[in-house]
């Protein structure tokens, strides 16, 4: 799919970011595939104990950054986002399991309109495909539902990892989530803060990956999400739009 000039702008200014933990089965092969855009590549490795770092000091081409320990998705994210803020305007995020094709990336900077800085996020095809996890199918309705509620946002895949960030935005709005929950708070403080949320099409693989590991606990993570929904809930029922507007920057 051809970018159009606005597209391809943002692009020179734009670099990925992956978050890491325990992905030493799949990590290389996401690499392989983002060299084709010949931008910059930030890893996160979220204190892996596996084989992650070994792969990562061999691969070329890639900036990584270690944390010392398990911190948690969203810290990494954060990580990413203030190293690729020195060097760019924009940064696409994916996962580290191989669940997205990098090729998608394109339909995210599509997305975004002139002048526009906005999120988009890479909404999941073939979700209730044989293969997709029932924690990713219903986990994203329990999102939907109350990132709507929250926010007024009528999204259709808000835990996708799949997203195009503007910086330094991203970090600016201070979310307060660690881990998995990060990604739909930010979606809530964006809509606080006027940032516009958009969404395009990207492709899911769950079935044609057999080493795919994923850290998502259904206990402990919707836990934390329902508290984290919660506090944000309470914060729109009870701050006016002003605060909210201007206490989350």
């Amino acid at each position: 799919m051809p970018l159009t000039s606005s597209s391809d702008a943002i692009l020179s200014r734009t670099v990925f970011i992956i978050p890491v933990y325990n992905h030493a089965g799949s990590i290389g092969a996401i690499i392989e595939k983002l060299h084709a855009f010949q931008r910059p590549v930030y890893v996160i490795d979220d204190g892996s104990t596996d084989n992650t770092a070994k792969i990562l000091d061999q691969l070329n081409g890639v900036n990584n950054i270690r944390h010392p320990s398990n911190q948690g998705k969203g810290r990494a994210l954060m990580t990413g986002f203030a190293a690729a803020s020195l060097v760019a305007d924009w940064a696409i995020t994916l996962d580290a399991d191989g669940q997205h094709d990098p090729a998608d990336a394109l339909n995210l900077l599509k997305a975004v309109k002139d002048c526009e800085r906005s999120i988009v996020i890479g909404k999941r095809t073939h979700m209730l495909q044989k293969g997709a996890p029932w924690t990713s199918r219903w986990g994203r309705r329990f999102s939907n539902f109350w990132v709507w509620t929250c926010s007024g946002l009528k999204l259709s895949d808000t835990q996708s990892g799949f997203r195009l960030y503007p910086l330094p935005e991203a970090l600016m709005m201070n979310a307060r989530g660690k881990r998995f929950q990060f990604e739909v708070e930010i979606l809530v403080l964006a809509a606080w803060t006027g940032i516009p949320v958009r969404e395009a099409e990207v492709s899911t693989q769950y079935r044609f990956i057999g080493h795919r590991v994923s850290h998502f606990r259904p206990v402990m993570d919707f836990w934390r999400n329902t508290l984290t929904f919660s506090r944000l809930l309470v914060l729109r029922l009870f701050t006016s739009k002003r605060f909210r507007a201007t206490g989350m920057k």
